[in-house]
């Protein structure tokens, strides 16, 4: 049954290319789904359907396909290259850098990971070779954060806002509406803060080291009092019991961010209590009283106050910003608590709130933390040899693909033993995979420079990839290991042989020699040369005198010029 699933999953991948090539990208897609459905380990058909998703525009269900491509089988090197062209079209250049150097691990020959590599790195302007900043009115998401934010929801009302929002996406640097206090104010939305909001700037309710959030309070009286004039000028009509109340929580707001930066984190954590029964709708004084839980480590009463605050923030529609803030720190509470996979979705959660270079670069971290723990977790060094015995059997039976198989599962068992890189190596051989092979080769003697069968292995690969100067250098490391290896002189007189009969090979090695570079780098030996190529009878001149002679047999002897 299973092979039948297999026949029938191969005739709609066929279906899929055909139609991929038609540039009929949907029904491509529908082809693929179908053969995965009847083969839902063949990496190839996630690898096909990853491209086809790209070519229709729908980038991030094409990431999946390749991440699970890689996941089915990480030495295919097209998995790298469709995640990377993924993210490139999602303007994501850093990731999608990260993604074609993965995959040039795998196979650094691989010309498509090349050419993507170069033009992801080409659109890394930034400083430091970073990600640019873009424009906050060309982000894929600024509709999102316009209709998330109660102010910008309301200027989509008003048909001349929109018509600057649009000209703004078409023409981010026409600044001639910039001076329309509510772009201003959309601005900081996209951004995220409140560039009308003086604090936004002096950052006198929040810094690094304290973690307190404190953006201008949530509540419907406190944005019905930022429109009603100055409190602070002068006006004859009496403030109402809500301003009052909203007055004394900001106080006591303040008072806890005063005892927070001293380290007083009990006095903290009563100011900002009294604060929350004063007002109990607003974010930012939950997520304050959280950070003082944070600094106590009740790592517990943090996360639970960061749940809460996300709740009072959904209900009372709260800034997205705040709601990351709170994600954000729950998460890290977590990471506290060495619970990394509950961190990690706290985390992600923050971030599809709001996106932020520390909150990213800590998920990836956490990320590669808890894959290498499964790795890690996985290691049994007596599972690799059961393993690796198995794939000889198979090697030996001459059943490569199978021997393959048992081969990867023992380099997972034991991915420190450089006998099962060789092993391999010697399988990718048979299978005409010479660049796998030559990158085992290459891993094998990293693990044990001492391990005589990396460098022959890596000499008999390179001569079948014509390669027959870097062959006698690997046969050469062989013969210092063991001089008297009949394998590694053999190996090496083949690849002199290669070598002689291939001229350009021969120039190569030639110009490796300091003797030949010595002699093509003095002035005079040029001039003479260059006089040689027009006028062939000065040649017969020049060997008259004794060290140009000796020089002029030495560039003969190497191939690097030729007497006709």
């Amino acid at each position: 049954m299973a092979d039948i699933n297999k026949k029938k999953a191969e005739a709609l991948k066929i279906q899929g290319n055909e139609a991929l090539n038609q540039q009929k990208y949907q029904e491509a897609i529908e082809h693929y789904t179908a053969a995965i459905d009847l083969d839902k380990d063949n990496h190839v058909l996630y690898s096909n359907r990853s491209a086809a998703l790209t070519h229709a525009g729908k980038y991030v269900e094409a990431i999946k396909d390749a991440d699970k491509a890689i996941q089915l089988n990480p030495e295919w090197a097209k998995g790298y290259s469709r995640k990377g062209a993924a993210l490139s079209k999602l303007y994501r250049f850093e990731e999608a850098c990260e993604a074609f150097s993965d995959g040039l691990r795998v196979n650094p020959d691989n010309a498509a990971l090349k050419e993507g590599m170069e033009d992801a790195k080409s659109h890394l302007t930034g400083p430091g070779n970073s990600q640019p900043i873009s424009s906050p009115f060309a982000a894929p998401d600024m509709m999102a954060k316009l209709l998330a934010n109660p102010k910008t929801r309301e200027y989509l009302n008003q048909p001349d806002y929109c018509q600057m929002i649009e000209k703004l996406k078409e023409n981010p640097n026409d600044l001639k509406d910039m001076v329309d206090p509510r772009i201003i104010t959309t601005l900081g939305v996209l951004l995220g803060f409140d560039i009308t909001t003086p604090s936004a700037f002096t950052g006198e309710d929040e810094s690094e080291e304290m973690e307190t959030d404190s953006p201008p309070p949530q509540t419907s009286a406190d944005s019905k009092s930022a429109s009603s004039p100055n409190p602070n000028s002068p006006d004859s009509s009496a403030p109402s019991s809500s301003e009052k109340v909203n007055s004394k929580a900001l106080e006591e707001k303040e008072k806890g961010n005063a005892a927070y930066k001293k380290k007083d984190f009990e006095v903290a954590l009563g100011h900002y209590s009294a604060a929350i029964e004063l007002d109990p709708t607003n974010i930012t004084f939950r997520n304050n009283r959280a950070a003082v839980y944070f600094e106590q480590e009740n790592y517990d009463k943090c996360i639970e106050e960061c749940e809460k605050a996300v709740e009072i923030g959904r209900e009372n529609r709260a800034d997205y910003t705040l709601i990351a803030k709170a994600l954000a720190r729950a998460g890290k509470a977590y990471l506290k608590k060495d619970d990394d996979e509950s961190a990690l979705r706290y985390l992600n959660k923050s971030l599809s709130e709001h996106r932020t270079p520390e909150i990213s670069k800590l998920i990836l971290e956490i990320d590669k933390r808890m894959k290498e723990k499964e790795r890690l977790a996985y290691v049994n060094p007596e599972l690799a040899l059961e393993e690796k015995n198995k794939g000889n059997k198979y090697f030996q039976d001459g059943k490569y693909p199978e021997a393959k198989k048992h081969y990867d599962e023992a380099i997972k068992r034991n991915p420190d033993d450089a006998k099962i890189y060789s092993n391999r190596a010697a399988c990718y051989t048979k299978l005409m995979e010479f660049n796998l092979a030559l990158a085992d080769c290459e891993k094998c003697i990293a693990l044990d420079p001492k391990f005589i069968k990396g460098y022959l292995r890596k000499g008999s690969i390179l001569l079948a990839m014509k390669e027959p100067t870097k062959a006698s250098s690997a046969y050469q490391k062989a013969l210092e290991i063991d001089p008297n290896s009949e394998e590694a002189q053999k190996g090496y007189r083949d690849a002199m042989m290669a070598e002689g009969n291939d001229p350009e090979a021969v120039r190569r090695r030639a110009m490796g020699d300091p003797e030949v570079q010595a002699i093509l780098n003095d002035p005079a030996m040029r001039l003479i040369l260059e006089q040689m190529q027009k006028d062939p009878n000065a040649f017969k001149e020049h060997l008259k005198n004794p060290d140009i002679a000796k020089k002029l047999e030495k560039l003969l002897e190497c191939g690097i010029i030729a007497i006709r």
